[in-house]
């Protein structure tokens, strides 16, 4: 049991981060906008939320105190990256392909030349520990409790709070079904009144907001607070995309197939803790080639069956009725 309690507390905060950045892919795609750049923006968001977590450490405010500013920064700061695929997709109707290639290409290397010029390193190295040993009075539920309240983050819990939100607001608002309209047929909704335009610019922007706060939950769970220039997200982005194909565009099936990923990634570094995986004596690099190789594995029996958006990645024009 203790190894599986293990698995399980450090699989969460590698799949919300997955989790996180799927769900704005999905909402970037729902509104017709292909989304390559998401790594690009959970770069941006982890890097200027440990940025910020940098400059107010040894400040006296609490860890969590500073992991929800940390979080509202990265999500800001995505929003504003996001803006340049926007304006490029959408108003200038560039391809959105090597648009969010180009972000993705940007951003590792501003980081680098940042870093040199300021701190003379690679990245931003921070001393906060976001660590939670034990929630109080939950953490001592039987069984759960010590599974899911225990040697935890608190980022965890806030992305399934944002999964519910997201949920909701999906297929429960107007704002959720114009937004699905926009993306399945944009002329159709353009004749009753809706703004595609704006749609779109809004499905980009809730994409680059969660992709944001992805990024920061990324180099809080999983560096330690941490980004370096060099390792970037270790292609958490283009893996989020994955979950999001892997998951049809649906926020419960997003979540599933992130923590599909997040386990194997999670038991690729918990070899040594597993008597048979360890008997076997195959070497590390080959179980954390685990996830990508089930990536490929999934998107190859899965692809046939996917039923992208039907407008997606085509730039909407008004006069093309």
């Amino acid at each position: 049991m203790d190894t599986l309690y293990y698995l399980i507390q450090n699989m969460l905060p590698v799949a919300i981060p997955l989790l996180l950045v799927a769900l704005g892919g999905m909402f970037s795609e729902r509104s017709g906008v292909i989304n390559i750049g998401l790594e690009g923006i959970m770069l941006f968001g982890a890097f200027f939320g440990a940025l910020f977590v940098y400059f107010v450490q040894g400040s006296e405010m609490g860890p969590q105190t500073i992991l929800l500013l940390g979080m509202i920064v990265g999500a800001v700061s995505g929003f504003i990256y996001s803006l340049l695929l926007s304006f490029a997709a959408v108003t200038m109707k560039a391809n959105q392909t090597i648009t969010g290639t180009a972000i993705n290409m940007l951003i590792p290397a501003v980081i680098l030349l940042f870093s040199k010029m300021f701190f003379n390193s690679d990245g931003i190295t921070t001393n906060m520990n976001f660590y939670i040993r034990e929630v109080p009075v939950l953490g001592q539920i039987p069984v759960l409790g010590q599974m899911f309240f225990q040697r935890t983050y608190l980022t965890v819990y806030i992305g399934f709070f944002l999964l519910i939100v997201a949920t909701v607001v999906f297929y429960k608002t107007r704002f959720g079904l114009r937004l699905r309209a926009c993306g399945e047929h944009p002329h159709a909704a353009d004749s009753v009144g809706i703004n595609v335009y704006r749609m779109r610019y809004a499905g980009v922007s809730i994409s680059g907001v969660l992709a944001g706060i992805g990024g920061f939950f990324y180099s809080v769970g999983v560096m330690d607070g941490n980004v370096n220039g060099h390792t970037g997200v270790a292609g958490f982005g283009f893996l989020a995309l994955a979950v999001m194909i892997f998951g049809q565009w649906k926020p419960l099936r997003i979540f599933w197939a992130a923590l599909f990923f997040a386990f194997l990634r999670t038991l690729a570094y918990s070899v040594s803790l597993i008597p048979f995986l360890n008997n076997l004596g195959i070497n590390q690099t080959y179980y954390k080639m685990l996830p990508y190789i089930a990536t490929m594995v999934v998107l190859a029996f899965t692809s046939k069956k996917s039923r992208a958006p039907k407008a997606e990645g085509i730039p909407y024009d008004k006069s093309q009725r």
